[in-house]
């Protein structure tokens, strides 16, 4: 199959790499083209622009930054839409907001394509190791063409209804990983407070009931001093600040992640955005 792939960073390198080991031709984009050279000395055709991406593929996945960026490569100067897109499937993997992925959807079918809002869940070592959770929102009919592609880069996947659903289910996911975060941070300040063995309560508290993804993946990484982005506080804040945004549309007050938002921000404010979520230990550790 002919994909198309934008956005060549810490998820979109894994995941386009898996794509293309699997046998399928792979055309890529990225704003900055020395981070894509890796995947294309792999096999991976590079294209000048995502126009020219679009115009090469038959689905056309993007993962970027931010909202804003999105705008840019589907509505921007050679963007996606500036191309002849009939007949195919656009897949955005950004976390990004329902209303424009709604956006998106309702151009595509202006123009005879289908479009799939689809963020994932799951950091860099679900993107290297490819069981990302994928959340998908769109039509069925362009979900099932599109399965076989996710089955290749996540382990988990599901429809949750028409376009902007998947990003309403990512926020869900967001504010459930600011919870887990948070609690995280606070158990390891707690136990090195009072004395303990971390890795040992590592090891205890992940064995029962406190159990969690964040625990098993970003403490040990704490414990080594390791705050290597497998997802950049900058992003995070972002995502926390749509959920936080569509609440207030729906008329609901979430004050946990409010604090864990204020947190993170304060954390970004002390220079550490580019780094990983686990970052947010700083807080209390310092460097």
């Amino acid at each position: 199959m002919k994909i198309g792939f934008i956005g060549i960073g810490v998820m979109g390198h894994s995941m386009a790499s898996h794509l293309l080991a699997a046998g399928n031709e792979v055309y890529v984009y990225n704003r900055t083209k020395s981070k894509a050279d890796q995947i294309v000395e792999k096999g991976a055709i590079w294209r000048d622009t995502p126009k020219a991406v679009a115009e090469s593929a038959d689905v056309i996945f993007s993962i970027v930054g931010y909202p804003q960026d999105v705008e840019e490569i589907y509505y921007g100067e050679n963007g996606i839409f500036t191309a002849e897109v009939k007949g195919k499937i656009l897949v955005d993997m950004t976390t990004s907001t329902p209303s424009l992925a709604e956006k998106i959807a309702h151009t595509a079918m202006q123009k005879g394509a289908s479009a799939l809002d689809a963020p994932v869940s799951g950091g860099d070592l679900g993107a290297k190791n490819a069981t990302l959770t994928i959340m998908v929102g769109g039509t069925q009919s362009a979900y099932e063409k599109v399965l076989p592609l996710f089955k290749i880069i996540g382990k988990s996947y599901a429809l949750h209804g028409g376009p902007g659903k998947g990003q309403h289910t990512k926020m869900a996911n967001q504010i459930m990983i600011a919870g887990t975060m948070t609690g995280m941070t606070e158990m390891l300040v707690y136990a090195k407070s009072a004395n303990l063995d971390l890795t040992k309560v590592i090891e205890t508290v992940g064995g029962g009931s406190a159990a969690n993804w964040s625990l098993a993946n970003y403490a040990p990484r704490i414990l080594k001093e390791d705050y290597t982005p497998g997802f950049f506080v900058k992003h995070f804040i972002k995502d926390l600040k749509i959920a936080l945004a569509e609440a207030e549309k729906m008329e609901i007050d979430l004050p946990a992640t409010k604090e864990a938002t204020r947190l993170y921000e304060l954390l970004a404010k002390m220079g550490y955005e580019n780094d990983g979520t686990q970052a947010l230990i700083k807080l209390w550790w310092g460097n």
